[in-house]
C-alpha cells in the first residue's frame, strides 16, 4: 500500500481525468491545516489548487472543532476553487461535495450514505467530514468567491485513534489498500466535474442525487444547536437549495445549514 510519504503530485495528475487537468496539485508531508494554508493564499492563487497533507496537526471540522487524525490512517486534503457567483449561491456547496465524494467511493466499491449537511457515513458511523470556507476574490480581476473545501476521510481506524476521537467512527480498509495517488486522483476527478457543474447550475440538479444517498430519509430526527433542541420531526431529504426538509406537527419545515447537529431521535 502506498503510504502518505509516497504521495506524488505528478503521479496524482497522471491518473486524473481531463476535467481536472487544470488543477494545481501540491503534496506535503505535514502542515497545521491545508484549509488554512490555502485560505491564506487565495489572493495569489491563479487557479484551482489541491493541497494534500500526510498529516495535519491542526485540522478542523465544523464550528472550529478539531479533526483528529493519524498519518497513513487518514486521507486529508483541501481544494481551493473559484466560483463565479456571489456567496449566497454557494449555500448548497458542502452537500454537492458530499455527493461527489459518495459517488466516487461507491464507484470504487464502497457504498456510503450522506448525513446533512456535510458528513459521509458508512454502516451508520462517520466516515468523512467536509469543511467549506470562503473568501471574496480580490485583485484586478476581482469578482466571484474562492471556496476552500477541506475533506478528511478515515481510511483505517486504529483502536488508539478511535479512543482519542471518543466515539464510534467508520473506516474503509478497502480504499486504504488502493494505491494512494490513484485514490486521490479518482476523488479529485469527480470533485472537479461536480464543482464545474455547481458553478453553472447551483445545487438544484444535485438535490435528487443527494436524496438518493440520504442516510436518515424517513427517520425521526432532532435538530440541536449547541445542545439545545431547535426542532424535531421526520427527515424528508433536502430541497433545491440544500435545506433539510423536516416533517413536523406544524407542517414541513426548512432547516438552513449552520452550526447545527442532527441526531436520530433517541440518541
Amino acid at each position: 500500500m502506498t503510504k502518505h510519504s509516497d504521495l506524488n503530485s505528478a503521479a496524482i495528475a497522471a491518473h486524473c481525468a481531463t476535467g481536472a487537468a487544470h488543477v494545481a496539485i501540491e503534496v506535503i508531508d505535514e502542515t497545521g491545516s491545508t484549509n488554512a494554508d490555502l485560505l491564506a493564499r487565495c489572493a495569489t492563487l491563479t487557479g484551482p489548487t489541491l493541497r494534500v497533507a500526510g498529516q495535519q496537526t491542526a485540522g478542523r471540522g465544523r464550528a472550529g472543532r478539531p479533526w483528529v487524525s493519524q498519518a497513513d490512517a487518514s486521507l486529508m486534503f483541501s481544494l481551493a476553487w473559484r466560483f463565479k457567483g456571489p456567496l449566497h449561491q454557494l449555500v448548497g456547496l458542502p452537500l454537492a461535495v458530499g455527493v461527489a465524494l459518495a459517488e466516487s467511493m461507491t464507484a470504487l466499491g464502497v457504498p456510503v450514505q450522506l448525513k446533512w449537511p456535510n458528513d459521509l457515513l458508512k454502516d451508520g458511523h462517520k466516515l468523512a467530514g467536509i469543511l467549506v470556507e470562503t473568501q471574496q476574490a480580490q485583485g484586478n480581476d476581482s469578482g466571484g468567491v474562492w471556496a476552500v473545501i477541506g475533506c478528511g476521510i478515515n481510511l483505517l481506524m486504529p483502536d488508539a485513534l478511535e479512543r482519542q476521537i471518543g466515539r464510534s467512527v467508520s473506516a474503509v480498509p478497502w480504499l486504504a489498500q488502493m494505491e494512494r495517488n490513484t485514490l486521490v486522483a479518482a476523488l479529485l476527478s469527480r470533485l472537479a466535474g461536480v464543482l464545474a457543474e455547481f458553478d453553472d447550475t447551483g445545487f438544484a440538479p444535485f438535490a435528487e442525487r443527494w436524496n438518493l444517498l440520504h442516510a436518515w430519509q424517513g427517520q425521526h430526527v432532532k435538530i440541536l444547536d449547541n445542545g439545545q433542541l431547535l426542532q424535531q420531526g421526520v427527515a424528508a431529504g433536502v430541497d433545491h437549495l440544500g435545506r433539510l426538509l423536516l416533517r413536523t406537527d406544524g407542517g414541513l419545515q426548512e432547516i438552513m445549514s449552520g452550526d447545527v447537529s442532527l441526531r436520530l431521535t433517541g440518541e
